[in-house]
């Protein structure tokens, strides 16, 4: 059995992972840190784990942790960096789920987040967690910085049009609403259900952290420098991403033939379902499961690719993806304990 720690246990994301490492067939759940909820029994915190799960939360103590074999930090930005470094040394895997761990170049992280990053050696030696891009790299790994929930869902909306040289790269346009749960538990009074319900709004328009990231990633497919133009969107629902990307093509196209570029892609991935041609995905296909549905079409009238993603930020934007990232680590058929379906109401 895989010992786990989950450090940040009692947020979203983290407590996500608790639920679905709790129901894990290999993994034995042994530390849940919890700075705001020490003390108390988790499922007196979230009482949908009685007769679930029986432990406590707990300050964070490295030697207690170093019992276990992985660690999930589930921490705020900027927190991971400082912790990460004494779970390597005492022999552990981590997986982080912030920001900390996500970039190849340190200049960028240090730009989009303010501050400087204080384990550069370790942001060197992580490895980018998207399965689907770098399983192989992550086999061996033993810090996967683990991708954020926008950028899964529009990196691998828009890798293979990318991939395929088809793309104009100087003017992609992505266009993401999520749910509220994708800001965290915090009391913002932004978040507050009055201020949610009934409501749609863009914000942190061109300076979202998350561009950085897609960028990466885009660039990378491109073998080139690609700078796009991302608007987030927070919309009244609990959990889901969607996002709408625009890509202007060099070459005329098709829907079918865009399509099958994209299933044959992502024939061999199991949490990446490319629907039929004429078929777009919607957030409640994907809510509660470790998918990503990705539909395209082709707008002729202007040489536009334009395609839809949707995934559950919290699983497979987070803790969903996490757990596929260890099953790898592990050397488990990474669907273990992620092919659940999703809640569809």
């Amino acid at each position: 059995m895989i010992k786990a720690a989950v450090l940040g246990a009692t947020g979203y994301a983290g407590i996500e992972l608790v639920r679905i490492l709790s129901g894990h067939p290999e993994v034995q759940l042994r530390v849940l840190g919890s700075h705001s909820f020490a003390g108390q029994k988790i499922d007196d915190v979230y009482k949908n784990f009685t007769h679930i799960l029986d432990l406590s939360c707990e300050e964070l103590n490295p030697d207690k942790i170093a019992e276990c074999d992985i660690a999930f930090t589930a921490l705020p930005h900027g927190a991971s960096k400082t912790v990460i470094p004494a779970l390597i040394e005492r022999g552990l895997k981590v997986i982080d789920l912030s920001g900390d761990f996500r970039y190849d170049d340190i200049t960028v992280y240090e730009e989009w987040y303010k501050e400087k990053h204080s384990s550069p050696e370790l942001l060197a030696e992580a490895v980018y967690g998207m399965p689907e891009l770098y399983r192989d790299k992550i086999k061996n790994a033993r810090l996967i910085g683990n991708p954020g929930c926008y950028t899964t869902c529009s990196i691998l909306g828009a890798y293979p049009m990318i991939k395929s040289g088809w793309a104009q790269t100087d003017n992609i346009i992505v266009d993401a609403l999520s749910g509220v749960t994708g800001a965290g538990r915090g009391l913002a009074l932004g978040y507050h259900f009055c201020e949610c319900t009934e409501n749609a709004k863009a914000y942190k328009v061109a300076t979202h952290r998350h561009t950085s990231e897609i960028e990466q990633e885009y660039s990378k497919a491109a073998g080139k420098p690609v700078m796009i133009s991302f608007t987030p969107h927070l919309i009244p629902m609990k959990r889901g991403i969607l996002a709408t990307i625009y890509v202007n093509l060099n070459r005329d196209s098709s829907t079918d033939e865009l399509t099958e570029l994209y299933k044959k892609f992502y024939e061999n991935e199991f949490f990446v379902r490319v629907r039929d041609a004429g078929e777009l995905p919607e957030t409640k296909h994907t809510a509660g499961s470790n998918f990503v549905d990705i539909g395209v079409c082709f707008d002729k009238r202007l040489r536009r690719a334009v395609i839809v993603s949707a995934l559950d930020n919290i699983v497979k934007g987070a803790a969903g993806q996490a757990v596929q990232n260890m099953n790898i680590m592990f050397g488990l058929d990474e669907k273990t304990g992620l092919k659940n379906a999703g809640f569809y109401l």
